[in-house]
């Protein structure tokens, strides 16, 4: 098997090719890549052949062959992302492109389909969320269809049927929040006031409104109260006051001793403050929940978190920091 014999087979490939008539090409094709597998245009056509059969994952495989033998050929590229849209993979296919377009930044077909394929993309997430938005007011739950519809206006801005939906339910929203809000005692108020400072990243207040909560509410164990410890402790890690932190955690820890966001958030300031095997242990335990009960985010960082306070002890034990 040589190269010349592969040439001779693509040729041969590529009159099918001309004609349509895909099997016979990718017959050709396939003798070609048998006689010499180091030619990237012979996976390039079949790709194309593949693509004009409708195989998508065959075309979606040879474009990556194209790209594995030959880095710099761009039409490799754009045969991959081609059948990862076609088989609606399109994260994989922007990806594709964004490595296209770290070989040749100023590629019209690879930055027009880049922006075809952001655009879907955007699509299929509104959607998405719509779909949620619907279920959610089916449930009778609007404030996630509120916020569903929020996140899916921001994704797909231009839509204006999203828009009159996003402000029928923001209207039902508001009335449903007003009509709960009233019936709040006060304690319940000063903890809904926390909130929405905390929102707006004024820490400060939401600290003092919170403070306010805490120290009417009927007991220290009331759900509000311990809503109201656990998020004055994320405004205090928010200003660096980790010795706030890790007493709000704490008292949220004691009634509460599985919250997994006031175990990751004590470990955050313990580290902060330098005391690394009390941080170790609330990571430790939060790794031995299993990723299902803490979620993936918090695993992660947990893992994270794991393995450098792991050193960390270890070198104190040695005397080494």
């Amino acid at each position: 098997m040589s190269k010349a014999e592969g040439d001779a087979h693509k040729a041969k490939g590529n009159g099918f090719f001309k004609s349509k008539d895909y099997p016979q090409a990718i017959e050709w094709y396939s003798k070609a890549i048998e006689a010499w597998d180091q030619d990237h245009t012979y996976f390039s056509n079949r790709s194309a052949s593949y693509a004009g059969l409708g195989e998508w994952e065959n075309a979606r495989e040879d474009g990556a062959s194209c790209i594995k033998i030959k880095k710099d050929f761009i039409k490799g590229y754009f045969r991959k992302a081609t059948a990862q849209e076609a088989l609606n993979e399109l994260k994989g296919a922007s990806d594709t492109i964004i490595q296209g377009l770290a070989v040749e930044p100023r590629n019209k077909d690879l930055l027009a389909m880049k922006t075809r394929i952001d655009g879907l993309a955007r699509r299929e997430k509104s959607e998405l969320l719509q779909q949620r938005a619907s279920a959610c007011e089916a449930a009778g739950d609007l404030a996630g269809a509120f916020k569903a519809l929020e996140s899916a206006r921001a994704v797909e801005a231009e839509n204006t049927t999203l828009q009159a939906k996003f402000e029928q339910v923001k209207a039902q929203y508001e009335r449903s929040e007003k009509a709960r809000r009233s019936g709040l005692s006060n304690f319940e108020k000063k903890k809904e006031a926390g909130d929405d400072k905390y929102k707006s990243g004024m820490f400060e207040e939401a600290i003092s409104l919170y403070s306010q909560c805490i120290d009417s509410a009927p007991d220290r164990g009331n759900p509000t109260a311990i809503k109201a410890l656990s998020n004055r402790s994320a405004c205090y890690k928010q200003i660096s006051n980790f010795d706030g932190t890790i007493e709000d955690c704490t008292s949220v820890l004691e009634f509460e001793p599985d919250n997994v966001k006031a175990l990751v958030r004590r470990a955050q300031a313990f580290e902060a403050v330098e005391r690394y095997k009390l941080a170790l242990q609330d990571v430790k335990y939060v790794i031995s929940m299993g990723i299902n009960v803490a979620g993936m985010q918090n695993y992660k960082l947990c893992n994270q978190m794991n393995g450098r306070l792991a050193r960390v002890v270890e070198q104190q034990k040695a005397g080494n920091y």
